[in-house]
């Protein structure tokens, strides 16, 4: 059955690929997505939203992917109540909650962004020395995630799901208190997916999980926890080794190797902290997420994690 989150996919693809196409009133995969919200949206959701339109939904895609990507968190903040109407409808479909996952994750840093925003300034933190592993208190808005994820309940699935991510991170020489950071990606839900194609509890690109010996079709491996983690681990292994740092790693495997060894060099910086303002604000949420993530499921702070080998 054609299914509105399908079709979420599909346009928010297009989008971010390209410019958005005109839209077609009788295109038949929007007009079964309308149908299926008529049918099954509760009345209270149709009461207070309107189906969107192609265009409004290639349009919030595209504008969401920028804002995760540009340097601004006040223009990260504004898409709070966007997001928020979009995954209302999304979670009101019978279906599986692949993309409304991803969703979920992404409006957590939104709200973050909205939050930090708000709050009155503070000191930036001080870059760490050369050589030394960083401090909670040096990565920028740890203190605000780790408040936050200590409210935030683990996902249902967490018991089951964390050993084994755990045992396939530790199988790879990766501190297993880092496989939390599948939480931050996809809500530990194996099939999420987003819009520019990534998928599985790591959210890995095709391209990404082909290079680290994963099938992408027939089956897609990215959906299978086990692999899936090997591999991110991997992933993750080889870019700590490459920055020395398991939060520059965290924020290479979120804003890209290139992003951070560019920035790391044009700072002349050696840390995250060194380079935080000049990434992107999706990952300026993302990497201070993880660390919280990994102090409050798992009671370890950066700080206290191995060096990266």
């Amino acid at each position: 059955m054609m299914r509105l989150l399908l079709v979420f996919l599909c346009l928010a693809a297009a989008a971010a690929a390209a410019d958005p196409p005109a839209a077609d009133p009788g295109d038949p995969l929007y007009d079964a997505a309308k149908q299926l919200f008529d049918q099954y949206a509760p009345p209270e959701v149709k009461a207070q939203y309107d189906f969107p339109s192609q265009e409004q939904f290639q349009d919030f895609a595209a504008r969401l992917q920028q804002a995760l990507d540009g340097d601004s968190l006040e223009g990260l903040a504004q898409y709070e109540p966007e997001a928020r109407q979009v995954l209302t409808l999304l979670r009101t479909l019978p279906a599986d909650s692949d993309y409304a996952d991803w969703l979920s994750a992404r409006l957590e840093e939104i709200d973050a962004a909205r939050a930090i925003e708000s709050a009155p300034k503070i000191r930036p933190p001080v870059p760490a020395p050369s050589g030394r592993p960083a401090r909670a208190q040096e990565i920028p808005y740890y203190a605000e995630w780790l408040a936050r994820v200590r409210r935030r309940p683990a996902p249902a699935n967490a018991p089951a799901m964390m050993p084994r991510l755990r045992a396939a991170f530790a199988a790879e020489g990766v501190p297993p208190e880092l496989a939390w950071l599948a939480e931050a990606e996809s809500s530990l839900n194996p099939n999420a997916r987003n819009p520019s194609g990534a998928r599985g509890l790591f959210q890995l690109k095709a391209a990404t999980a082909q290079g680290l010996g994963l099938s992408t079709f027939l089956p897609d491996e990215r959906t299978d926890p086990d692999k899936s983690a090997h591999a991110a681990a991997r992933d993750l292994r080889a870019l700590g080794r490459r920055f020395g740092s398991w939060p520059l790693a965290i924020a290479a495997y979120n804003a890209g190797e290139g992003r951070v060894g560019r920035t790391l060099a044009a700072r002349g910086a050696h840390d995250y902290a060194g380079i935080a303002a000049a990434l992107p604000a999706g990952t300026r949420m993302y990497v201070p997420e993880v660390c919280a993530l990994m102090a409050a499921r798992a009671g370890v702070s950066p700080d206290q994690l191995p060096a990266p080998r």
